[in-house]
């Protein structure tokens, strides 16, 4: 009898053995499977790239189109005639320099080409002006501004007049004894400035007479004489621009103008030179809006022949945490008032208290614990993962209750550092195409060393980052 027995306990041990070891390989080929999904789920995942937040400076750039305002005044002839210059567009005459001539009989012209051709030959220093201005112009040219071609033509024509002026000084004995003798004037501008051949109307414009219309190229016209053209008494045959300082007038956001009259001054690049200079800040708010005065004190006589000119600004070298772009998301958040939110729950966590039935049918307020992204005077921006559009919620301590509805975004980042993507607010105080500064040390947002998801779009929150 004891034999049976000792016989069935160990069918009945073997029996036992034998389904542990099925529940201990079923157990291990659960794990296997897992393990596998897992690696396989990894080698077909593209690993998550991640960017370790520094500290930085940011400039901001942006380019305006200013209309420049100078102290202009308009040349007028006192005589009738032909009309001949002699001195080089832009360049500095002072009150005794003949500038251009009256000729009654429009025979000048012919005589002076005639003694011009006689002595054709150029010196090095004068051929290499002609050259840079060739290489100037090319370094410049845009072929959306075919007008600019003609700008060039003055210029050449005026590197030409002021060989020729000196040709004619040498020659004026010849002209004195030719039959033009008597019938041309020589005219002088009276004062010392910047001579320009051409007008536009803006000769006395004033910063408080800027309007957004002006600004419109479009309609915008240059008069200008040419050489050997009739002109008649008190023509307008140019203008004289008599102050070196000079100043840029440009429309501005209302925001941006505050930051600029807070600076003081300015870096500007000019487009057309790519030279950079600095500009004194003086803010216009003008009925047809803000406008921004950039005083120079320089640069006068490269851009004397131009009232429209487009400028760089760098504004704000801003110190903060440097992020790319392409880390920053935009996610939607459930605005709860700060009377509704409270603190409980196992962890002391924010919270807000829920409606909700129980088991009879009967209503019960439950404690949902919400993660707070930020708060603002609007009230606390929680994840609406816990919670959705029309839940009741109670305010502490009282019957009032209210549906939630109201909802915002935020701009964050995707905080890595936990292995999962975790959203961050962030505050952006500068920014351009490729980086933004953010503050650092907010109560919801970055630290420096933080490391954060490279591209915002490749993840959402509570995902596992792959590494």
């Amino acid at each position: 009898m004891a034999s049976r027995n000792r016989q069935a306990h160990r069918k009945q041990l073997n029996r036992s053995g034998k389904t542990m070891n099925r529940i201990e390989f079923a157990i291990f080929g659960s794990m296997l499977v897992y393990i596998v999904a897992v690696l396989v789920m990894y080698l077909k995942s593209e690993p998550i790239q991640g960017y370790e937040v520094q500290l930085g400076s940011l400039s901001v750039s942006k380019t305006y189109t200013g209309i420049a305002i100078r102290q202009e005044e308009v040349l007028k002839s006192s005589y009738t005639g032909y009309i001949n210059y002699y001195i080089r567009e832009g360049e500095r005459v002072s009150s005794r320099d003949t500038v251009y001539s009256i000729d009654e009989t429009g025979k000048l012209a012919s005589l002076l080409n005639a003694n011009h051709q006689e002595d054709s030959n150029y010196t090095d220093a004068e051929l290499g002006e002609f050259r840079s201005e060739v290489v100037h112009y090319d370094s410049i040219f845009d072929s959306k501004e075919f007008s600019s071609v003609y700008d060039f033509k003055y210029d050449l024509e005026g590197s030409v007049m002021k060989l020729v002026n000196t040709n004619m000084y040498k020659s004026m004995e010849t002209l004195n004894q030719s039959n033009l003798g008597g019938m041309v004037s020589l005219c002088t501008v009276g004062k010392t400035g910047y001579v320009v051949y051409s007008t536009d109307g803006y000769e006395t414009l004033t910063p408080e007479q800027i309007t957004p219309e002006m600004f419109d190229q479009t309609n915008y016209e240059k008069t200008r004489i040419n050489n050997n053209d009739l002109i008649e008494k008190n023509a307008t045959v140019g203008k004289l621009v008599t102050d070196e300082n000079w100043s840029l007038m440009i429309p501005v956001e209302k925001e941006r103008a505050a930051e600029l009259e807070e600076e003081g001054y300015v870096e500007v690049k000019f487009i057309k030179t790519q030279e950079v200079s600095w500009a004194q800040v003086v803010v216009h708010h003008l009925s047809g809006g803000d406008y921004v005065q950039l005083k120079f004190n320089n640069s006068c006589t490269t851009f004397c022949t131009d009232r429209y000119i487009d400028v760089e600004l760098s504004i704000n070298n801003k110190q903060g945490l440097k992020i790319p772009n392409s880390a920053i998301a935009v996610k939607e958040f459930f605005i709860i008032p700060e009377e509704y939110m409270s603190k409980g729950g196992a962890n002391g966590n924010y919270g807000v208290s829920m409606e909700k039935p129980d088991e009879n049918g009967n209503l019960v307020y439950e404690f949902v614990e919400t993660t707070v992204y930020n708060s603002d005077k609007n009230g606390f921006y929680v994840d609406n993962s816990n919670l959705h559009v029309g839940d009741y919620i109670c305010k502490p301590n009282s019957t009032d209750k209210m549906a939630i509805s109201k909802s915002g975004t935020l701009k964050g980042v995707y905080n890595m550092n936990k292995g999962y993507a975790d959203f961050k607010q962030i505050t952006i105080l500068a920014e351009n195409d490729e980086y933004a500064i953010v503050s650092s040390n907010t109560q919801y947002g970055l630290t420096v060393y933080d490391r954060i998801v490279l591209d915002a779009a490749s993840v959402d929150n509570d995902t596992f980052v792959y590494q």
